[in-house]
């Protein structure tokens, strides 16, 4: 026993020196990660930075994540783990001291349609508890009772002015996803209606002609003849007919008619009795028999979303909107901004009987811990029936950290992919405080970022390269921020040392920025956005700044883009458009952040029109020739010469029943995606460098140059990819797996060199995933399409982009009802020195001297 004490002891001393300090990475191969060896210490804010496709992500997601929720996993019994999404094994010979982790990923799904901000957080659960334990309720027969214990008790009540016996509805009555839901949009908030100026597209047109659309479509063509027989004059245009005609058309009554009806296509004819559907009914009824995504697609051409008239879009049943709370209703909570809501919880104890106040302050408490996170994440403009899937990508990650961490844990690897995404500087200040209460609670921050302000916030900084793809994937700096910044072999050290230039581009002077002539735009209030006029000049780089949620994608989104298409295709100005002057502008084009496809069988020598020209220079070759293989069997999606094994995908998924299946490359392609007979038909400058498709294809831009140097369009084609900062990308890489910004570069591949003087070039944020040097690259793309003629507007937070602008735009000053107009306008530098404008303040630090 003795002993045994003095061993507890000895180890009871020793423990808190022998806690692992570090997470030990050794052999990492995940990707392009060149069998590194790491130390990520624990406990601590550990950035990794590096280039675009430097092996940032596979390090912190496919290496720290992946066997961090692996081996949480994998204590879970089999029953649990074959009904969760598991993580593969990642490549690497060693991980060591890794804890449990958790990834707040880069793009966020998009939530469905019955998600809102209220949910997605769920301060709604907590604010439904208010309503159904702490509200005055209503009795059947409407008359009001007070707040009482007997509620929380599951007590019937008595209404004290008619003697009525009733229940108080549960929280779970007042979910409009539940048994709340308004009866008419199903707790949608949201219900179709027909869309009347799409019935008739074309006046000028007979109904003999097909005026009526949905007649054509959805409909048998023997209406036109019913139509007739109702009154109406089926051989004049539709712009001629009487108003009564029309009213017959749209509306008229479900009459049966005898008719003599004669198929277009047939010799067939005959009298026949039928009822006559009206253009409305036709697509209503079309609606209601609607059984799949092809049948709606038919449809939806026709209708048009309007808020649903029962509930106002509150998605709540009459009698979830009853109960009332200090004056208010569960709706009109959910309308108030989170800034609004939480001084609102803060008065609900005191506004009830002294009995129930310590129950009402545990159920405000639960729901203001979890606002306080959101409020300091900047999310205090936002209402809780805002429809999660309106929100913008950094708003929901935002959202998915504060959910993450509300539960202060201890003990957790969290790992963040980019959170600086879609966050304005001023922003960033209350996501690091967030990062620093993980640390504060015992937990590890590994983060992957460009963002030298929030790097800056790093104990420890890891950095990748030196390069992209098979030039990065190895540690060419680690150390704290001053050894970073005093490391000559780091890329990142001299942005957070601030040495490096910040004008990279030569800016249009101030008085000449309108010379090439304006774009005028006139708006209506919309959301939280006040009626606006705004001058954005032409033929120059504007840049729309401001703080998340000040209004930047209902300016430019929701109203310029729609705006100038209605102009160009001749239609209505569509709301909240008032007028909209743009001379000469013939197209405008969105470059955002959307993955590139939707399969594996898109990739970039597709996208950019590479392969197709490929597929015909192999098709020319002498073997080629002989075997009479024409250009279509190399294609690895429908030719003779794609893998019979992996249907020309490059992969295979083995079902491992209780464990998580695991896609590997196909064992007999091993990825190239194409049989073994395509390897046989090579070409090349030369004997001693000649290759196969597939080799080609599994060739990165940079690579491909050299390989293709004889074949004019191809290499123009790479060139140009190779221009747009993309060398490292593989030909054959699977485009939706490529990250935001690298999506919007390989958008942009068909429109470099073009002559774009009619040109409106919109960029939603296009430093999304890009380091600093990638962002110098970035500019001189902006500044090839200027000099092109085109006019480059940019909606930014990165300080680099804004201060290269000939011309910016400054929204807020706050977000939500706070923001909504424009707070400044013209140059970096008189921005800069405008106290009104937040990202001013942010604008002078950049030293924009430099």
């Amino acid at each position: 026993m003795e002993q045994k004490v003095a061993y507890s002891e000895q180890a009871v001393s020793v423990e808190p020196d022998s806690l692992p300090k570090t997470i030990q990475v050794r052999g990492a191969r995940v990707h392009n990660l060149k069998n590194i060896d790491v130390d990520i210490p624990l406990n601590q804010i550990v950035g990794i930075a590096g280039v675009s496709g430097s092996g940032k992500s596979s390090l912190a997601l496919g290496v720290l994540y992946a066997e961090g929720s692996r081996r949480y996993l994998d204590a879970l019994s089999t029953y649990t783990r074959r009904r969760m999404t598991q993580a593969a094994k990642a490549q690497v010979d060693e991980v060591l001291y890794v804890p449990a982790a958790l990834a707040l990923h880069q793009r966020p799904a998009v939530p469905g349609i019955r998600s809102t901000f209220g949910t997605g957080t769920e301060l709604l659960n907590s604010l439904r508890l208010m309503f159904s334990r702490l509200a005055h309720h209503r009795c059947p027969n409407e008359h009001r009772c007070l707040p009482s214990l007997a509620v929380a008790a599951g007590q019937e009540l008595i209404c004290p002015a008619c003697g009525e016996h009733f229940f108080a509805p549960s929280a779970e009555e007042l979910a409009f996803n539940s048994q709340g839901a308004c009866w008419r949009c199903g707790g949608t908030g949201i219900v179709r209606t027909v869309d009347m100026s799409t019935l008739v597209p074309d006046e000028s047109l007979t109904i003999d002609e097909g005026a009526v659309a949905p007649w054509n479509t959805l409909m048998w063509s023997l209406m036109t003849d019913v139509c007739r027989a109702m009154g109406v004059r089926t051989d004049v245009p539709f712009a001629e007919l009487t108003a009564q005609e029309r009213e017959i058309v749209f509306h008229g009554p479900a009459e049966k008619k005898h008719i003599f009806y004669k198929a277009k296509n047939t010799n067939q004819a005959g009298e026949i009795d039928f009822t006559y559907f009206n253009a409305v009914y036709t697509v209503e009824n079309a609606l209601n028999k609607v059984k799949d995504e092809k049948g709606m697609k038919r449809v939806e051409k026709f209708l048009k979303q309007d808020v649903c008239p029962d509930c106002g879009g509150s998605r709540l049943s009459a009698a979830a909107r009853l109960p009332k709370l200090r004056g208010i209703s569960l709706d009109e909570a959910c309308r108030m901004t989170l800034s609004q809501l939480t001084v609102w919880v803060q008065g609900v104890p005191e506004s009830l009987p002294e009995e129930m106040r310590p129950m009402a302050s545990a159920i405000c408490e639960s729901f203001q811990t979890v606002a306080k996170r959101l409020m300091d994440l900047g999310l205090g403009y936002l209402t809780l029936d805002r429809a999660a899937s309106t929100l913008s990508t950094g708003e929901r990650q935002r959202m998915q950290l504060a959910r993450a961490v509300r539960n202060r844990t201890t003990g957790v690897l969290y790992v963040l992919d980019e959170p600086s995404i879609g966050l304005h500087p001023s922003n960033i200040v209350g996501l690091t405080g967030v990062m620093h209460d993980l640390i504060k609670d015992g937990n590890s921050v590994v983060l992957v970022d460009h963002d030298t302000q929030i790097l800056k916030e790093a104990d420890w900084i890891v950095e990748m390269g030196p390069e992209a793809g098979a030039d990065g994937g190895q540690v060419i700096a680690e150390g704290n921020l001053e050894e970073i910044e005093g490391n000559p072999h780091s890329q990142i050290g001299p942005f957070l040392a601030e040495t490096a230039a910040v004008k990279v581009r030569r800016r249009i002077p101030s008085d000449d920025v309108f010379k090439l002539g304006k774009i005028h735009l006139s708006t209506a209030a919309l959301h939280t956005v006040k009626p606006l006029e705004v001058d954005i000049p032409k033929g120059r780089l504007t840049v729309v700044a401001g703080v998340s949620g000040s209004g930047k994608t209902t300016l430019i989104l929701e109203s310029l883009i729609p705006g100038l298409e209605a102009a160009i295709q001749g239609k209505p100005l569509p709301e909240p458009v008032r007028a909209l002057e743009a001379e000469h502008i013939s197209q405008v084009k969105l470059i955002d952040a959307t993955p590139i496809g939707i399969n594996v069988r898109s990739t970039v020598a597709t996208y950019a029109n590479i392969h197709d020209e490929l597929r015909k220079v192999y098709a020319r070759t002498p073997q080629a020739k002989t075997l009479h293989y024409s250009a279509g069997d190399f294609s690895y999606n429908t030719g003779k010469l794609r893998c019979p094994t992996c249907d020309g995908t490059g992969t295979i998924s083995l079902d491992v029943q209780f464990l998580p299946d695991v896609e590997i490359p196909c064992p007999d392609c091993r990825g190239s995606r194409y049989a073994k007979a395509a390897e046989f038909i090579r070409r090349g400058k030369n004997r001693e460098q000649d290759y196969s498709l597939p080799e080609l294809m599994a060739m990165d831009v940079k690579q491909a140059l050299t390989a293709c140097g004889d074949l004019k369009t191809v290499s123009q084609r790479l060139q140009t990819l190779q221009d747009l900062g993309l060398g490292y990308l593989t030909l054959g890489e699977a485009t939706p797996s490529l990250s935001g910004g690298e999506a919007q570069r390989l958008k942009l591949a068909s429109e470099m060199g073009r002559q774009q003087e009619n040109a409106v070039f919109v960029f939603d944020e296009p430093t999304i995933g890009l380091h600093p040097l990638d962002v110098r690259t970035l500019l001189r793309i902006l500044d090839r399409l200027v000099e092109k003629g085109a006019t480059v507007i940019v909606i930014e937070h990165d300080l680099d982009v804004i201060a290269n602008a000939d011309y910016l735009i400054d929204m807020g000053p706050g977000g939500g009802e706070d923001g909504g107009r424009i707070v400044a306008v013209g140059t970096p530098e008189s921005v800069a020195a405008d106290p009104q404008s937040v990202t001013g303040q942010f604008l002078a630090k950049q030293k924009l001297g430099k």
